[in-house]
Parts: structure tokens; sequence; C-alpha cells
């Protein structure tokens, strides 16, 4: 029976054994898939491309102690403990940096009852059993250190803390010994629906260096099998001392572990998150020249010819993002010769009007940057450079001006007039405060019946945009 369980345990390891070797990663150049995180340094995951080693083998001996029992290996009836022996041995695989699998073959033999059964029975009422027992298991592995580090702890570490569970398949022969001598009480046989049984614990391991760890392990097995510890049939009177139904003992072993592949590093050893602070103080210590302005700027103007849409700008004049001066008004006189920088005007007038009487119209002198909030007349920072040219154009020119409010179509007309009235006010007192003369400027509230898009009447009829354009204030020549 132990040597069926063991070419069985073997059969499977000889297979995932195969794969133990494995290389550096080598990029094969093509686009990534849209799946990908985008990077353009990616490759199928293959046994080739792995940078961690992640087999091992893994073997160790120990000692079990039957404790939940109808007889137990600790102080039972003589008050002493017996031991009994156990070793295992286990192809042990990395799924991630926290968890792993391990297939393990165990085998043992515990001793348990008022006496060793290597000795005579002292009395007629003292009985002792052993079992001899044969298990294989497969065994989940979570490694605590690697799950639960911190993430500001950028120090190495040798110790790991890890934790096992899993299910398998238990043989066992029982033998029980008393007066008369000792004999087979129970025998189970591998892979029945009896054999089944649980295992769970913890082990801390120690590293040694990159190829060995040490580690010692303190496991749990529930057996599900109340014959386990020599008891007889489950209706004997041995049987029927405890109430439970599960022989239980607990297995301390001391180990190594070998770890397989030509690595540096074994995956279980690996924080991914010490490695990204590592590149990431790698970048931060890396000089990093980057070289901007190739062809310079001719016209210094401040944007780089790279991508100046006008190379030739006159020296003094103000450009926007792409090189090109500015022309608030669009009459074709940029406003370093414009000497009306807010109407437009014909170039061989210096893009000032031939005439100040009529309107100015508000499309022409390209005021649209002054609007209001809804419901509000408060002047928005975004309207202070169209405000301040509106100085420098009143202040420049011999006419006077009408500063006219309006509003969009919400809201009753009495309250319209109101708001457009106090929007206009505002405006002339920003005007007059930043230099323009009283006598030059006065304020008219034209409230909703003004519209800049008649269309918005209801303003739910248009998108936001056109009832913005609707709460504004322009000029007017008288």
């Amino acid at each position: 029976m132990k040597l069926s369980l063991a070419i069985v345990a073997l059969a499977m390891a000889i297979p995932a054994a195969s794969y133990a070797q494995d290389s550096t990663a080598v990029s094969n150049g093509e686009y990534p898939n849209t799946f990908s995180s985008g990077s353009a340094n990616v490759s199928p995951f293959t046994n080739s491309s792995k940078r961690f080693n992640d087999w091992s083998i893994s073997a160790g001996a120990g000692v079990p102690l039957i404790q939940s029992a109808d007889m137990t290996s600790i102080k039972n009836g003589n008050g002493k403990n017996l031991f009994g022996y156990s070793a295992y041995v286990s192809i042990d695989k990395a799924i991630t940096h926290a968890f792993g699998l391990k297939l393990q073959y165990d085998r043992g033999e515990t001793r348990q009852g008022f006496f060793n059964t290597k000795d005579a029975a002292p009395d007629a009422t003292a009985i002792a059993g052993r079992t001899q027992y044969d298990a294989i298991s497969l065994l989940g592995d979570i490694n605590f250190s690697n799950l639960l580090r911190r993430v500001d702890n950028h120090s190495p570490y040798r110790w790991a803390l890890h934790g096992y569970a899993g299910i398998g398949t238990i043989a066992y022969k029982a033998y029980q010994k008393d007066i008369n001598g000792q004999r087979l009480a129970t025998e189970i046989k591998p892979f029945k629906l009896g054999s089944l049984f649980m295992q769970a614990g913890a082990g801390l391991k120690y590293k040694i260096n990159r190829r060995i760890d040490l580690e010692g392990r303190l496991m749990y097995v529930v057996t599900g099998d109340d014959e386990f510890d020599g008891g007889g049939d489950k209706y004997s009177t041995i049987n029927r001392r405890e109430e439970q139904v599960s022989d239980n003992f607990f297995n301390a072993t001391l180990g190594i572990s070998l770890k397989l592949g030509k690595h540096e590093s074994h995956l279980m050893w690996h924080d991914p998150l010490q490695e990204i602070y590592y590149k990431l103080d790698v970048l931060a210590n890396k000089n990093q020249d980057i070289e901007v302005c190739k062809k310079g700027d001719a016209d210094n103007d401040g944007v780089c010819d790279d991508w100046d849409r006008q190379l030739d700008t006159p020296a003094g004049a103000r450009v926007d993002g792409a090189g090109v001066a500015l022309d608030t008004d669009l009459d074709g006189v940029i406003d370093l010769y414009d000497k009306c920088v807010t109407v437009p005007g014909p170039v061989e007038n210096n893009g000032c009007p031939t005439t100040t009487t009529g309107p100015v119209v508000e499309t022409e002198t390209k005021l649209e940057g002054i609007e209001f909030d809804l419901n509000s007349d408060r002047i928005l920072p975004s309207n202070t450079p169209i405000l301040n040219n509106a100085v420098n154009y009143i202040n420049s020119s011999t006419g006077s001006y009408s500063v006219v409010g309006a509003t969009d179509t919400r809201g009753t007309d009495a309250y319209n007039q109101k708001l457009s009235e106090r929007r206009a006010n505002n405006v002339k007192s920003y005007l007059i405060k930043n230099g323009v003369q009283s006598g030059k400027i006065n304020a008219v509230g034209k409230g909703e019946k003004d519209l800049k898009y008649p269309e918005c009447e209801p303003a739910t009829k248009c998108p936001e945009w056109k009832n913005r354009a609707n709460r504004r204030v322009y000029f007017e020549a008288k």
C-alpha cells in the first residue's frame, strides 16, 4: 500500500517538474493587442518569458500527536506523551507572489493510549494503539508576509509566514494492544470515500540562500474517522468514551525547500511593490535631458518654430498659442498696429471705423467674452482682458458710448430688465474705475428684448451656449 501511494505521487510530480526551467522574457516586437496594458514592450506569457523561479521541492520530518480521539498521544492515562514520527515530500508551484499549490505525500506513525505499544501492557485494563498512515493531499499555500507587507517597508526580508490548507486521501493501519497482545484493529485503503481527510496549518520559512529555505511547520489533520486511533469498531467500548466522530492530530515538522530554476529570485520571495519603488527611484535619479525648440524661435515671439504658424511675427506683437499675431476685432489689422483694437475698421484708417454713428455691431467687435452666469451680474475673471481693451479704445476715441446689458429669456420681463441694468452698471463702473471718463459712457438695460440669438424664445429651445451668449454686455456708439 505504501509503495503504491509513493508511485502515484511520483507519477503526478514528474510532469509538473518538467516545466521547472524558465528564462528571460524577450519581446517579439509586435504591436500590442487591445487587451494589453498599452505598453509597446509586451509579449505572450510563456515559460520562456518568466522572470522568476516558481517551482520547488520540499521535504521534512516531524512528530505527530493525536489530540482529539478516544485514545490520545498527549498525557493519556499514564500522564505521559507518546511521540510518533512523520515525514513528507512535496512538489510546490508558486502561482503568484502570494499564492501557490503543493502536491504533498505524508507518511508516519502515531502512538496513543495508556502505554507505548513497544512495551508490555502494565495491567489488564491498559489499552494502547499505534497507527501507520500514508496520505496524498493538494494544499493551497498563502504567503501572508507578501500579502500583508506594508507598502512603505522597503527593507529586504528573509522570514516569511505561510498558511496551508487542503484536502486529500489517507490510508492507514490501526493496531490495538492490551494484555493479550497486539492485533490489527482497522485498515483503510486509499482513494475511497471514507479515506478523505483535511489538513490546515501554518509554517515559518527562513531564506538561507537563493536555493534553499528552512521551514518549521505545524499542521492540524482532521481524519474524519473515529477508528484512526486504533479503538476498533466505532461502536466498541473504547470508541464510545468520547462523543467526537473524528480522530484528529497535530503534526509538527521541520523541513527544507529546494527552489528549482536558473533565475536569482523565487516568485514567493518577490514583492512587486518593492520592484515598482526601485524603478521609480531609478527614474527619479536619472537625468532626463529633453530638447525643445530644435528649430529655435526666429521671430522671438515666445512660440517655437516647431509649431509656429507665423514665423515673421513683428517685434512686440502679442501672439496666440500657434504664434499668430492677435487681431481682436478681426479687421485685418493686428493689435500692434490697430488704433481701435475692439472695433473693426479699414486698414487705411489704422483699423478704426470711418464713422461713429449707429450701433457698434457686437459680432464685429468680438466682445463675445463679456458674458455672465445665469442669474448673475458678476464680471467673470475671463472678461477682464477684453474690458481692458475696451478701456484703451474708448479713451483713444472722441465719441461716447452706451454700455448695453441683456439677458436670456428665463425669468419675468421685469426681473430681466433689472438684471440687465445691473450688468450694464457693473461694466460701466469697471470701465470708470480703470480710467474711462464717466461722461463718455452710460449704462442701458434692455432685458430680454435684445437677444443675440432670437430663436432662443423660450430658452429651452436652444443649447446652453446660445443662452449664455444672450446673457451679455456690449457697446453701442451714440
